[in-house]
């Protein structure tokens, strides 16, 4: 069997006397769209935060396309293809959609991170951010100001600046997080176009999108991982059902 992309092994982090990631034990293979579901303080952002580098584990590795990364910084996962998203968009609002992901591009080129603003005069690089942006739907909106954007076409600009990273997986943290019906369905059908293609890990609280578009579900509790399989077998599990699911997986 193939070596996951992502393992992580006895994670644990601690805030004082809070443990927040308890023994956490997590295998994500290449391809694969893996969710990370649990309640309110389950410590699912905790765990994102350490797997791209914005926390240090107290303990416990993290082992990344074969190489232990559990110590490097965030700009080095991202060079060795990690990306993520945030429950905030944090995305520039004065620059347009297409500059906004042209940066991304220029900056994973490895040239230096400047762009006063002017799409005609870096064809290579727009070439290339406009293609990310037809792989979320956005291509239309392309020079618009970011900041004029919806709540969802944020979150999927966000996809699109992640992408241009040329990632081997993506983290995201709650894509759907304040967005209404119509800007889900939109942030999930662009999920549902990733996938395959791209190996995502997902932190979610809408269960009906993690179950239509996930091909494992790992379950958090108060830190620990108490249940990981395919979305039926989690739905099914009995423990799952009383410690969170509840009335969710009737």
């Amino acid at each position: 069997m193939a070596e996951p992309l992502l393992r992580l092994e006895h994670l644990r982090k601690a805030y004082g006397a809070l443990v927040v990631t308890d023994d956490v034990a997590l295998a994500v293979t290449a391809g694969e769209l893996h969710a990370v579901i649990g309640p309110n303080g389950a410590g699912k952002t905790t765990l994102i935060h350490q797997i791209s580098g914005l926390a240090t584990p107290d303990g416990g590795r993290i082992l990344f396309d074969g190489a232990d990364i559990t110590r490097l910084p965030m700009h080095e996962r991202v060079r060795r293809g990690l990306a993520r998203s945030f429950q905030i968009t944090s995305i520039l609002p004065r620059f347009s959609v297409l500059e906004n992901v042209a940066l991304a591009v220029q900056a994973r080129s490895g040239s230096s991170f400047r762009f006063f603003g002017d799409a005609a005069a870096e064809p290579a690089l727009n070439r290339a951010a406009m293609a990310f942006l037809e792989h979320v739907g956005l291509r239309p909106r392309a020079h618009l100001p970011a900041g004029l954007l919806s709540h969802g076409e944020k979150r999927q600009l966000e996809l699109a600046v992640g992408l241009a990273t040329a990632p081997k997986l993506l983290l995201l943290d709650e894509p759907l997080a304040g967005t209404g019906h119509e800007e889900s369905e939109r942030v999930v059908a662009t999920l549902r176009r990733l996938k395959g293609r791209y190996t995502i890990v997902l932190v979610e609280h809408d269960m009906e999108a993690v179950f239509s578009l996930a091909d494992r579900v790992t379950v958090l509790v108060y830190g620990r991982v108490i249940a990981t399989g395919t979305p039926e077998a989690v739905r099914a599990n009995t423990e799952v059902r009383s410690a969170y699911l509840g009335e969710e997986a009737a």
